[in-house]
């Protein structure tokens, strides 16, 4: 595709909705258009704007596969499992 640059990736995304324990979040699996992923697929837990940890991504050939490999790799996990955790920010002293 000519009107991209040169490290771009374009994908199209299919979104799925997962709740778990009354808790939702979405899987976009993401179909490679230009440029390269992991995969033809791959299939990224989330909440909007928060991502889940790279372990938890499925890859495959297939929308399917893709989706089957994070669906297995999700499976055990409770929701806040899933994503990166941050340090609360330590309140000075002033």
């Amino acid at each position: 595709m000519q009107q991209l640059m040169e490290n771009d990736i374009l994908t199209k995304v299919t979104r799925y909705n997962l709740i778990r324990n009354q808790r939702m979040i979405y899987i976009d699996v993401h179909e490679s258009l230009a440029g390269d992923l992991a995969a033809k697929f791959v299939a990224v837990p989330n909440l909007i704007n928060i991502i889940a940890r790279q372990e938890f991504q499925g890859v495959g050939t297939t929308e399917s596969k893709a989706l089957n490999n994070c669906l297995s790799k999700i499976k055990r996990y409770d929701v806040e499992d899933l994503f990166p955790t941050s340090s609360p920010s330590t309140p000075s002293n002033a």
